[in-house]
């Protein structure tokens, strides 16, 4: 019953949620004032963040009461409508440019399809057929029944790899510094000096794309936080947040 409003406000799980679920009611309730709502401060949002909490529903009683819902924690469906309501009209008020111009959902899938040159392709022709399966076989794509879905893996493909700027960017050579293999320890020994050697080469490629994984998830950390930690300023009211 929630799953538009959630959708529209790009909650993470708009399909699976469960609103009687205690701990996922909880953490949405802390996304929803951290991400949409923001009617705390940041500083005032400890007890509803303390999800483990005993005293959580009583914090939770009192932010019901703050936000003047009408109904209470124990009408959980009709808060949780209540609240995700609160939530649209606030994102709506913040981005009415964006949002004023939007078309219905119908017009949009329309206006979607007539731009789309694969929708209106026969897929059910043999010189189509031929023609897609010949490409997939030349970039080495998995083959699919769906002969629509081969021709967007290799659209998908070409955008990504086969474009100016790709080849370009692939093209750069990686500066690196000599690394002295008899230095690095590998741990067991196979047996043989050759299979050794390549272990070890191994065993450092993976410690980079380690390397690479922990920088991508520091940048995503660091991300989150700022959103986080950004409350909405309105200055004709003086204060920090709604």
């Amino acid at each position: 019953m929630f799953h538009r409003k959630l959708t529209a406000l790009e909650y993470h799980n708009p399909t699976g949620f469960d609103c009687k679920d205690e701990t996922e009611f909880r953490n949405f309730i802390v996304w929803l004032e951290d991400q949409k709502i923001r009617h705390y401060k940041i500083e005032d949002r400890g007890n509803l963040r303390n999800i483990p909490s005993s005293d959580w529903p009583k914090y939770f009683e009192k932010y019901l009461q703050d936000v003047n819902c009408p109904f209470s924690a124990q009408e959980r469906p009709e808060t949780v409508d209540w609240l995700l309501g609160l939530a649209v009209r606030f994102e709506y008020g913040d981005n009415v440019d964006k949002y004023r111009n939007c078309k219905p959902v119908n017009e949009a899938n329309e206006a979607q399809k007539s731009i789309d040159p694969l929708v209106n392709l026969d897929s059910a022709n043999p010189d189509f057929k031929a023609g897609v399966l010949s490409l997939a076989n030349l970039l080495k794509i998995q083959r699919h029944d769906d002969y629509v879905v081969m021709l967007k893996a290799i659209r998908i493909l070409i955008q990504e790899r086969l474009t100016p700027d790709a080849i370009a960017k692939a093209s750069q050579a990686k500066e690196g510094l000599p690394v002295a293999l008899d230095k690095h320890i590998l741990g067991f020994d196979t047996g043989d000096a050759t299979l050794n050697e390549a272990a070890r080469i191994l065993r450092l490629l993976h410690i980079e794309e380690l390397r690479e994984l922990q920088t991508k998830i520091n940048e995503a950390i660091v991300a989150v936080q700022a959103i986080i930690a950004d409350p909405r300023t309105d200055h004709r009211l003086g204060k920090v947040g709604r």
